[in-house]
């Protein structure tokens, strides 16, 4: 697929994945999450031909610009889309499957300082929450779902949902909703009106 085919898929994923989208030129133009993995195909592109400083300093660039900071040795798949995006971080060695979602401020991160995989890889379809953190590295089976907030550092077979701190997973049932659980709970506060 050519590079205005992948532009047009990652459009079609975002206005699939976000029910405020309202056309295609809105979220080429608007969407930070967007821009983001548009700029780390550039910036992947040159880290695999040996031009680190450049692919870095793009990285940065990008980072200063989206709120959004993807390492440039990062392996992202098809149809990826980060919901508003500030506060995003993934690692070096992070890979991340086809059809995956993430919401603002999940860390795909390190636990370790020794070099080779440090970062976690994320199966084809998995979503995370807002403010979730999965950390070193593990990995997190296709179709599975990470709440908001939830802190990952162990592996989850496929179709599982992990929440708390530290991630508890369990099997997703058959037909169960888990949209609730990819946006930061609702905390009700007493009522003061008079």
């Amino acid at each position: 697929m050519g590079m205005w085919g992948r532009i047009r898929e990652d459009v079609s994923a975002a206005r699939l994945r976000d029910p405020a989208a309202r056309n295609g030129v809105e979220i080429a133009l608007l969407y930070p999450g967007l821009h983001a993995i548009w700029a780390h195909r550039v910036d992947h592109w040159l880290w695999q031909r040996g031009f680190r400083l450049a692919a870095r300093a793009g990285s940065q660039l990008t980072r200063w610009l989206t709120g959004i900071e993807i390492h440039p040795g990062a392996t992202i798949g098809r149809r990826f889309f980060i919901d508003h995006g500030m506060g995003v971080v993934i690692g070096e060695t992070a890979e991340v499957g086809d059809d995956v979602m993430l919401y603002h401020g999940v860390t795909l991160g390190g636990r370790q300082r020794e070099g080779g995989k440090r970062h976690p890889t994320l199966g084809d379809g998995v979503a995370v929450g807002a403010g979730a953190k999965v950390l070193g590295p593990i990995t997190i089976g296709a179709g599975s779902v990470i709440g908001a907030n939830a802190v990952v550092t162990k592996d989850a077979a496929p179709d599982s949902i992990l929440v708390g701190v530290p991630a508890k997973a369990r099997t997703r049932g058959a037909g169960e909703d888990t949209r609730a659980l990819l946006s930061v709970p609702d905390y009700s506060l007493p009522d003061y009106s008079i």
